[in-house]
């Protein structure tokens, strides 16, 4: 093991029991699996070190070009404008396969004005919360230029286990140990009646909540995170963390 490169966590590997069989249907079967020994950052990217690849490369994300109508049969012609999904709270419940009740998208939403154009990351003071409204090769291209490599997400999963094996949870099987919240997720009733108990409507800045037994923060909860692997649906196979264009980037060391 080389000396660990700044902001990144070795993670020595090993064999686990990957997927479950207690909360989305997607993540079955459990499945043995061995990684071997990588390094991962300590926390998701933010938007601060986003901003550096940005203006080091002048990168255009995905949700600031205009979608191609080609890659979208029947899309309406005022759609062809750049912008992302952005998630907004119902007025009270609604059937929860029906993603577009909170899932819209919004012209000129994109990692700097995440909620769309009227919102910036210095008025919601996100500069150190995970960047989101990136796409899957967004990502790639952040992570290529950082000299590193995305994860699998057999990676991912090992890594966000922090070397529990048949736990719920990355910190044990309770939820919120005491009481005390251990990650950013929804509580009340989705979606359109979020509580807040661990503070935070929206994202929250890494190093909000405790690492797992890795170091690593927001392993679970605050956003969702982009793999390298493919989705295989009813596959038992590693696959893509499958999201919109709102999701963040977990890297690891070695570029390809």
């Amino acid at each position: 093991m080389t000396a660990a490169p700044a902001g990144m966590r070795w993670i020595e590997g090993g064999a686990f029991s990957m997927g479950s069989l207690s909360w989305y249907p997607e993540e079955a079967p459990l499945r043995r699996v061995s990684v071997d020994g990588f390094w991962i950052d300590e926390t998701p990217v933010t938007a601060r070190e986003f901003a550096r690849f940005v203006d080091a490369t002048g990168y255009v994300t995905t949700a600031q070009i205009a979608p191609d109508p080609k890659d979208y049969p029947g899309i309406l012609p005022e759609h062809v404008v750049p912008g992302s999904l952005v998630f907004t709270k119902t007025t009270g419940p609604v059937p929860l396969t029906e993603y577009h009740h909170w899932w819209s998208f919004v012209h000129g939403a994109d990692w700097r004005h995440p909620l769309g154009p009227d919102s910036d990351l210095d008025s919601l003071d996100l500069w150190d919360h995970p960047v989101v409204q990136v796409t899957w090769h967004d990502a790639a291209a952040y992570a290529k230029w950082a000299g590193k490599d995305l994860p699998s997400e057999a990676e991912h999963e090992f890594a966000a286990r922090g070397g529990l094996e048949g736990a719920e949870f990355a910190w044990g099987d309770e939820l919120a140990p005491g009481g005390q919240m251990m990650a950013n997720y929804w509580q009340g009733l989705f979606p359109f009646a979020n509580t807040r108990e661990d503070g935070w409507e929206r994202t929250s800045p890494v190093r909000s909540f405790p690492a797992n037994g890795y170091g690593l923060f927001d392993m679970i909860g605050n956003v969702w995170e982009w793999t390298q692997d493919w989705w295989q649906d009813n596959l038992p196979t590693a696959k893509k963390k499958h999201a919109q264009a709102c999701c963040t980037i977990p890297t690891r060391a070695g570029a390809r």
